[in-house]
């Protein structure tokens, strides 16, 4: 009990004092993980407005896909990238493995369909409630696509917010591909992992301890998001 609380005291003391390797870990963590919810809103925003909004064939099994890929198993992302980015893989001549961008690359698959399954369900419910009104102004699907995104954008801050929750205590995927190279690709996940299999507990705790804050304050976000949505409809 004991060791215990010297290592809870002194991963606080390592947080208080800003240590430089838990700050490199953690900066990196940032990086990776927002450079994916970056790339993802991208994509996933607009995916999730063709799939909610357009009437086309097939449109139901494209709902059904990104709904079943929200559950989609981080270790076959990453060796699915790890595949691709090889040296005798199709993109292995871009040297992309074992690097940031690897990681980049696999959150991106990862949180993409979070973005866009989620964001779908938004502007779809958007769109029934101001088709008629939309239509009556001379806006059709596509003009109306921007002062939707508008509308609902608590609630797809939301759907963002959840991918960078996935994305950030993601480690299966970038421990693959990005090989938890020290000062290269370890990031918050993949050292503790490490940190703990050595049995040092401080550091581990540390990253623990932060992740866990980081955690609360992306659900704080998306609760006050969606608080802000239904003082808004009041």
């Amino acid at each position: 009990m004991a060791d215990l609380l010297e290592a809870f005291r002194t991963a606080l003391r390592l947080i208080l004092e800003l240590d430089a390797e838990l700050v490199e870990i953690v900066g990196l963590s940032l990086r990776v993980s927002l450079s994916a919810v970056f790339l993802a809103t991208l994509v996933g925003l607009p995916l999730g407005a063709v799939a909610g909004m357009l009437r086309f064939p097939g449109r139901r099994v494209v709902t059904v896909l990104l709904n079943s890929l929200l559950g989609l198993p981080p270790v076959v992302v990453g060796l699915v990238v790890y595949l691709l980015l090889s040296r005798s893989g199709p993109l292995g001549a871009l040297g992309l493995l074992f690097t940031p961008a690897a990681m980049v690359f696999a959150q991106f698959l990862l949180i993409t369909p979070i973005v866009a399954a989620l964001s779908r369900q938004v502007l779809e419910e958007l769109w029934q409630e101001y088709e008629d009104q939309l239509r009556s102004l001379g806006a059709g699907v596509w003009r109306a696509i921007p002062t939707l995104l508008f509308e609902g954008r608590y609630l797809l801050l939301t759907a963002i917010l959840a991918g960078f929750g996935r994305a950030i205590a993601e480690v299966g995927a970038v421990i693959i591909v990005g090989g938890n190279i020290a000062h290269v690709t370890r990031v918050m996940t993949t050292a503790i992992a490490l940190e703990t299999s050595r049995g040092d507990l401080p550091l581990a705790l540390g990253l623990g301890l932060l992740l866990i804050a980081l955690s609360i304050a992306v659900n704080a976000a998306a609760y006050l998001a969606q608080a802000v949505t239904r003082s808004a409809h009041a």
